[in-house]
């Protein structure tokens, strides 16, 4: 279960990096500072449901797209983002340890109170059995000031499992690697 839980969240973590908009493009708003509830739904996956709570700052917020705008532009092919009437598309074709993802991700809502991001994707590769389709919804609402023991960038999972987001060159070694030709 920890493996799938672990799994899960660098699922949600590829999920911002293909989210991250390059420097050139729309760039997402922001998040209000404070104590997010992501409540993410999945079919097609080994977990369906899991919420889970990201303690965050402008800096943080900010940080994400500059760390990961990189690793986005190493990793996909295409990237696309564009503001919309009632918020935000993005269009993206990403590599990850020798899987391939293509999404389609629908962002709406203010990114002050709350914001839902609805994806579908399909990917080829990876070992048998893996899922191919899937579709996504990520429900999030600002909850108010983090909890004191707690700190920008920190990811509080189910089951009492922490991690910070700052961390994600450590996450990056939990990755699968690309089998060997």
């Amino acid at each position: 279960m920890m493996r799938q839980l672990v799994s899960f969240a660098l699922g949600a973590c590829l999920l911002v990096v293909v989210l991250v908009p390059e420097a050139v493009a729309v760039e997402l708003p922001v998040r209000k500072p404070g104590l997010w509830e992501m409540k993410m739904l999945r079919t097609g996956g080994p977990v369906p449901e899991m919420t889970m709570q990201h303690c965050t700052d402008e800096s943080t917020d900010r940080a994400m797209s500059s760390s990961f705008s990189p690793a986005a532009k190493d990793m996909c092919s295409k990237n696309d983002i564009r503001k919309t009437a009632t918020g935000y598309v993005t269009d993206s074709v990403c590599n990850v340890a020798g899987v391939t993802m293509t999404s389609h991700s629908e962002i709406t809502g203010d990114f002050n109170s709350a914001y839902t991001v609805k994806a579908t994707s399909q990917s080829q590769g990876g070992p048998p059995g893996m899922p191919r389709d899937s579709t996504s919804t990520i429900e999030a609402k600002w909850l108010g000031a983090c909890k004191a023991d707690q700190k920008p960038g920190d990811i509080m999972m189910p089951g009492g499992v922490k991690m910070n987001i700052k961390d994600m060159e450590k996450l990056k070694g939990l990755m699968p690697k690309p089998a060997a030709k």
